[in-house]
């Protein structure tokens, strides 16, 4: 609560501050606010006597201290913009408080306050000015932009303005412009801004950094002589004494949240063109440096942190202008040194700037002189840290591109990381250390070592991509089965086996197993009781897998066939619940008893090799760079004596589409492992299982994990700072007129996604779409799988996705991926849209796909499955706090209801798992009718929040619904009662 003088103490609030402190239970608070909630609401309303400004004041702020404790607040609003009016400062700041914490955006009252707003900001006082603008930072509402918009930065660079209302009014121009950057007019006042950089004032000078520093990012053209101003201020900082700066020296180092914000200022920026600029920033940078490796003045954490702070973001700067100041050393010899510092978050820092060091072409020499500290610092200072763990495993993974022996002791103290208990895998860690493991293989052996050995430490992380890739090289590679075989069979003895090595070691014996039977410790017997052991552990896929190795056995070994023709014919294969199992177990079976030992041995031969390719996680990075990642690929080791484990084979280039990542995970798209279970063949069949959980990314900004690694393994040829600063240009936006109607069945497709994310959302003779799809919050990210279900190529393949008429007004933000021009026969393309909610929206966008087939152009438009109910966000509600939203919006322009026949049985478990895919929360035990469904949720938009309640009412025996849904908003109600009909 706000401070206020012993004059002025409110006598009445701390009684009731004291009472509330002193409830022994909930439901004592509950009734002591209650019974003061109704004395307030009687005051407020008594018409006998005014009252006064205290009195406002002291209620106010008891309803304020009221909605701290989380109870909600229905008035008092109105007294609260009273107050604004008043001469007082400790009324009108309540005033200010008030409004600031529970004033919506969208209220009523806006307007208002807006006035008085005006009135304080034209009243030159500058304490009520700062209210004033701290109380437009805190709303930040788009109508108070609108209206301050352009008065803030005349009050900003008015010569007349204090100090005070200066910093104010940056901040609050910062909170707008990030708010809404369209209502921000930039003009002369943006060249003024600029100057304030060399205001005598440090909180003001603190304040206009930051306000230039996010206006520079969007315009950098206009504020360019920030430069020489930031490096005259961050001079003056960095080389002045501490008595210099005596009221902004924080544990002996001078400014540093100021030398913080003019270096990351500084960062938005190429270095500075002019001479003597250049080299008093050069100064400032080398003296930062030097100032490092001086002794502490202050034995005090606080000191290292500041001091360390301008270090690191001095770090920042070296790397983002790609150079090596004189002595510097390439920035790698400040942060090498922390490596083995006794302070956590120092270490992480210094690992987290050496790894990107280790990518800039001046610094890369610099920070390998620390691979040796850095595999150290695994095994010694860093197992008890396991956040500088992960972070060394990737700097070690910068270091290892060479030489070619430094990749060994990498992938080995990485393997080695993973046993210790402290040692946590993750999938992206696991994927890394296979791409290093493959890249710099030499000995099919020691390759086969390293990914049984990762299997065995980090299983559960090991994607089927993985292990495929071992079974693909094995089975290519005579030399290595016999050893491959004797491995995996130790492997399995272990007690506890991961299911991926049972997946592994079933193929690999069930192929190669008779290249070890011929010592007794590996006999055939012992090899299927071993196999055998793990069966009832593993699950559906790995027991099918067994069961296909199995009938291997008893072509390689025939004495086991007694044997596994009673695990064959026992009852818990042959009525396996499980379809799968029980097809493979009867199919065996006769196939075993039935066919003569020529015909079992043509049919379960070996498997021949799989074709020469290349890998597909390597085939993915090069895929990224272009037809020049080859040689870049091989870091100077692609010669004609070449041991690569993919056999030296040159893969040629191609140009048809990537197919579905599950069809083909290794590129082997010809001969897929037989052990692991098939789908169907069929035209049906091109589309990857969209209902699964698969190898799809999950939402969110920026790359997944795999391509950031392997970007992180070939990085791009640096660009300069001010291309990374440039608006990418926007792409040719059609209109809804360019693609023509919707096919008649657009709508009946569309209601198809409303309560699920995955599914097949068009199909005919020609073309597959399937859909994959997964939203949180705001955001969203959809798949699309194109597949060619026909022989001939589809040429000049276009999916566009534009916004209707209704959406151009920025209701929802789409970016979509470019896919490839040709689409061969019987081949998959994946297309990957992000999708941002803004605002509430009524239409989906739509989907125009375009090619030709056999020379004739072919075209349809669907609508894009992305409903304004994939933002609902499900929220539990008790009882009384539904009965009490439910009243609230009990306005006929906020209510929705429709009754209709029910198209589907009536049944209580499928209606469930509707209303729970529309994206609501059920709430039990509401309706006082327990065959009704009552429901809630928010729909989570960019820029307001949309309480929802649902109420489904079933009538069995007329089988009709009767649906009533209430939110704030009118149409919202009405297209999601619309939606939420159909479904029944």
């Amino acid at each position: 609560m706000p401070a206020v003088s012993k004059g002025d103490g409110m006598r009445g609030l701390a009684v009731f501050i004291s009472d509330i402190r002193n409830c022994k239970s909930k439901e004592a608070e509950i009734k002591r606010i209650n019974k003061e909630l109704a004395n307030i609401r009687s005051k407020f309303k008594g018409r006998d006597k005014a009252l006064d400004g205290y009195s406002k004041k002291k209620y106010v702020c008891k309803l304020l201290f009221i909605f701290l404790l989380g109870h909600d607040i229905d008035f008092g609003h109105m007294e609260a913009v009273n107050l604004l009016s008043s001469n007082k400062y400790t009324e009108k700041q309540i005033g200010y408080l008030f409004i600031s914490v529970l004033v919506n955006s969208n209220s009523e009252l806006i307007r208002l306050i807006n006035n008085a707003i005006k009135n304080d900001l034209a009243s030159r006082n500058p304490t009520f000015m700062c209210l004033a603008l701290h109380c437009i930072a805190n709303v930040g509402s788009r109508e108070m932009g609108e209206a301050f918009a352009a008065d803030i930065p005349r009050i900003l660079v008015a010569g007349d303005s204090m100090d005070s209302v200066k910093q104010s009014a940056a901040l609050c121009l910062l909170r707008l412009y990030k708010a809404s950057p369209d209502l921000v007019p930039m003009g002369e006042w943006t060249a003024r801004v600029v100057h304030l950089l060399n205001d005598q004032h440090m909180g003001v000078v603190t304040a206009a950094v930051s306000l230039i520093t996010c206006l520079c990012k969007k315009n950098p053209d206009d504020f360019k002589t920030c430069i020489s101003l930031a490096v005259s201020r961050l001079s003056r900082i960095v080389s002045s004494a501490s008595t210099d700066l005596q009221d902004y020296t924080y544990y002996f180092v001078p400014a540093p949240w100021l030398s913080v914000k003019l270096l990351r200022l500084l960062q938005c920026y190429p270095p500075p063109e002019d001479a003597a600029v250049k080299g008093r920033l050069v100064e400032c940078l080398e003296t930062v440096l030097n100032k490092a490796q001086e002794p502490p003045k202050s034995k005090k954490v606080q000191h290292s942190n500041a001091k360390n702070a301008i270090l690191f973001e001095t770090i920042s700067l070296i790397i983002h202008y790609d150079r090596c100041p004189p002595g510097g050393g390439g920035g790698g010899g400040g942060p090498g040194s922390f490596l083995q510092h006794r302070e956590t978050n120092l270490r992480y820092l210094a690992l987290e700037s050496m790894c990107t060091l280790a990518s800039s072409e001046f610094s890369h020499e610099a920070v390998k002189t620390h691979i040796d500290t850095v595999i150290n610092a695994l095994k010694t200072r860093l197992p008890k840290d396991p956040s500088c763990q992960l972070k060394c495993t990737g700097l070690s993974r910068a270091l290892s591109r060479s030489p070619v022996a430094q990749p060994f002791r990498v992938v080995r103290n990485l393997l080695t990381f993973g046993r210790t208990p402290e040692g946590r895998y993750s999938d992206p860690d696991v994927l890394k250390v296979a791409i290093l493991a493959e890249k710099y293989a030499v000995d099919y052996s020691w390759y086969v070592d390293t990914i049984l050995n990762l299997i065995r430490i980090a299983g559960d992380y090991v994607s089927e991509e993985v292990w495929y890739r071992v079974l693909q090289i094995v089975t290519n590679r005579d030399d290595v089965q016999g050893y491959a075989a004797k491995t995996v069979f130790e492997a399995l003895q272990a007690p506890a086996c991961h299911e991926n090595m049972v997946k592994v070691g079933g193929y690999i014996l069930g192929e190669f197993g008779n290249l070890i039977a011929g010592d007794p410790r590996s006999s055939p017997p012992v090899q299927f009781s071993l196999l055998h052991s793990k069966f009832h552990l593993c699950s559906v896929a790995t027991r099918a897998l067994l069961l296909s190795t199995y009938i291997k056995f008893i072509n390689l070994f025939p004495e086991t066939k007694a044997t596994i023709q009673g695990v064959l014919r026992a009852g818990s294969q042959l009525r396996n619940a499980d379809v799968e199992l029980q097809q493979r177990a009867v199919e065996y079976l006769t196939l075993s008893s039935v066919a003569s030992t020529d015909v079992l041995a043509t049919v379960l031969e070996e498997m021949p090799p799989f074709p020469e390719r290349e890998s597909s996680i390597l085939a993915k990075l090069k895929r990224k760079k272009g037809p020049g990642a080859a040689s870049a690929l091989d870091d100077g080791r692609r010669d004609a004596s070449s041991n690569d484990i993919n056999g030296g084979v040159e893969p040629t280039p191609s140009t048809v589409s990537t197919p579905s990542p599950s069809a083909d995970l290794l590129g082997l798209r010809a001969a897929p492992p037989p052990a692991a279970p098939q789908a169907p063949a069929g035209a049906g069949n091109l589309l990857v299982d969209v209902s699964s959980d698969g190898p799809v990314a999950q939402p969110g900004l920026g790359p997944t994990p795999e391509e950031a690694f392997l970007s992180e393994l070939e990085p791009p040829a640096p660009e300069s700072p001010m291309a990374l600063l440039a608006d990418p240009a926007p792409a040719a936006d059609p209109g809804p007129e360019d693609f023509g109607s919707p096919i008649p069945e657009a709508d009946e497709l569309l209601n198809k996604f409303v309560c699920k994310n995955n599914g097949v959302l068009f199909e005919n003779q020609l073309l597959q779409i399937g859909v994959k799809s997964e939203f949180r919050q705001n955001l969203g990210r959809m798949y699309l799988f194109y597949g060619n279900k026909t022989s001939v190529q589809f040429q000049s393949f276009t999916p566009t996705v534009v916004h209707p008429g209704d959406l151009q007004t920025a209701q929802l933000a789409v970016q979509t991926k470019r896919v490839a021009a040709q689409v061969d026969g019987g081949a998959q393309v994946q297309q990957v849209l992000n999708i941002e909610c803004l605002r509430d929206f009524l239409a989906p966008p739509l989907l125009s796909v375009r090619f030709r087939y056999g020379g004739a152009p072919q075209s349809l438009t669907l609508k894009l499955p992305v409903t304004i109910n994939k933002f609902f966000q499900p929220t539990e509600m008790a009882a009384q706090d539904f009965f009490q939203r439910w009243k609230q919006l009990s306005l006929p322009q906020q209510e929705a209801q429709k009754i209709f026949k029910a198209t589907h049985p009536m049944d209580a478990e499928v209606t469930k798992a509707k209303l729970l895919g529309f994206g609501s929360a059920l709430l039990d035990n509401v309706d006082p009718n327990p065959e009704n469904f009552v429901g809630a949720g928010i729909i989570q938009t960019k820029a307001l929040q949309v309480g929802c309640l649902l109420r489904l009412e079933p009538n069995a025996q007329a089988q009709m619904y009767r649906l009533t849904l209430r939110t704030s908003k009118e149409p919202v109600s009405r297209h999601l009662c619309e939606l939420l009909a159909q479904q029944f």
